[in-house]
């Protein structure tokens, strides 16, 4: 069990998983990831976020799009798997969310003042 706003990388997932299935575990059973051998054309648009529906980090990060009227194309990414290909490109191997393409600037997480600063707003 862990705080929704710190959930663990898939790895310490799967390694829980495996956990409660010692005979797949001992197999070298591991959980096949959804992966296309050539990403799909990244969406059009200013400001793209990386997401997922139950992330609070994504939910903070739209209400502050929303409140500067700044629009914002949304991947969610636990159901399109080759953006969630590219974001774990932009992150070490991670699907963190929220991660943004603004302008061409990748930014993995929200920080609102890296977030300002590739908008222009600083």
């Amino acid at each position: 069990m862990h705080d929704i706003d710190h959930q663990p990388d898939n790895e310490v997932l799967f390694k829980v998983l495996a956990s409660l299935d010692p005979q797949r575990a001992a197999s070298g059973y591991q959980p096949a990831l959804e992966e296309t051998s050539t990403p799909a054309a990244e969406p059009v648009g200013d400001v793209i976020m990386y997401c997922t529906p139950w992330c609070p980090a994504c939910r903070r990060a739209r209400a502050y799009f929303q409140e500067n009227g700044i629009k914002v194309v949304e991947v969610d990414i636990s159901r399109d798997r080759a953006s969630a290909q590219r974001v774990r490109g932009w992150t070490n191997g991670y699907e963190t969310t929220p991660t943004f393409n603004i302008k061409g600037t990748i930014i993995v997480d929200f920080d609102k003042t890296k977030v300002a600063k590739a908008l222009g707003l600083e």
